[in-house]
């Protein structure tokens, strides 16, 4: 399996359970581990058998505009499904943390791994 990755991308959204939390953006810090859908890119050195890193990013960049979320939970399932939906990856690891937000701890967050319901 051919894995792309995005790490340390950070963006400030509203996200949070808290009144403050749905008037004051907060940054997140956003780590994704995405397969390819085929390996054919290493080979033909094409993007169109790629997976367009600036697409990535701005499909994001969108879904944090767009939406609300309370949970990093809820956030990271949805980018998840997304790439795995939109950009037809196999698999995806997605990795979101809120930086700075309890005395002491620089990042706290969830991780999760989902795979495409097309694979077995």
């Amino acid at each position: 399996m051919d894995i792309i990755f995005l790490h340390d991308f950070k963006a400030k959204t509203l996200i949070g359970i808290y009144p403050w939390e749905r008037k004051v953006a907060q940054t997140i810090q956003i780590d994704l581990e995405i397969a390819l859908p085929t390996s054919r890119a290493c080979e033909s050195d094409h993007i169109e058998d790629a997976l367009d890193y600036a697409l990535i990013v701005k499909r994001i960049n969108e879904i944090l505009a767009e939406k609300h979320f309370s949970l990093l939970e809820a956030l990271a399932e949805h980018i998840a499904q997304t790439i795995l939906r939109e950009f037809k990856s196999p698999w995806v690891k997605v990795s979101v943390a809120k930086l700075g937000i309890i005395r002491g701890v620089k990042k706290l967050g969830v991780c999760i791994e989902r795979k495409s319901k097309d694979i077995p």
